[in-house]
């Protein structure tokens, strides 16, 4: 099967992307002194790494690529236990003469490009014709979910990005717009 120009053109953008972040992440290595965000990058890399490989055999010869992804499971800690919000956010120092970055500005960093490729596959996905393609972006789509999840995890145990629970008043004033559709 062929690619359409639309599909070519996403294929084109996320192989882009992904230079970016395989870039990004070698030099965030070498950078990062956390031992649990290291190992979050280092476990990463090697999907981003297969991840832009898949893409290339895409670009260079779509009627054999094999557009399986090895997807991350998620792997949870934090959101499953008992959130408080009683600490605010660590506050933010916008560093205007970079030499070297630190742990935060290295998670935000990856986890903003994590956030922005997930919505840039969930609509590539959406898109493709190719269905050998359509299942290799979502799975990259998951990918970048699972990861940005882990990502986030680490910001919100660090205290350098907000968690803000939702009050049991403001879930009722929601809740109490909607009512269940019976199909009888």
């Amino acid at each position: 099967m062929k690619l359409t120009i639309c599909e070519l053109s996403y294929l084109n953008e996320l192989i882009t992307s992904c230079v970016n972040t395989i870039t990004c992440m070698s030099l965030f290595k070498n950078q990062v002194t956390d031992e649990e965000l290291k190992s979050l990058l280092n476990t990463h890399f090697p999907v981003h790494v297969e991840d832009y490989n898949k893409k290339v055999e895409f670009v260079k010869n779509v009627d054999t690529a094999n557009g399986k992804l090895n997807v991350p499971n998620l792997n949870t800690s934090i959101f499953s236990e008992n959130i408080t919000t009683s600490k605010l956010a660590n506050p933010v120092c916008v560093n205007t003469n970079v030499t070297s970055l630190n742990d935060r500005e290295i998670a935000l960093s990856y986890f903003l490009t994590l956030k922005r490729a997930g919505k840039e596959y969930a609509i590539a996905s959406m898109e493709a014709t190719n269905p050998v393609l359509r299942e290799f972006l979502k799975d990259a789509y998951t990918m970048s979910c699972n990861h940005s999840y882990e990502v986030y995890e680490w910001l919100a145990k660090n205290n350098d990005y907000p968690i803000v629970l939702a009050t049991s008043e403001q879930i009722g004033n929601i809740a109490s717009l909607y009512e269940p559709i019976s199909l009888s």
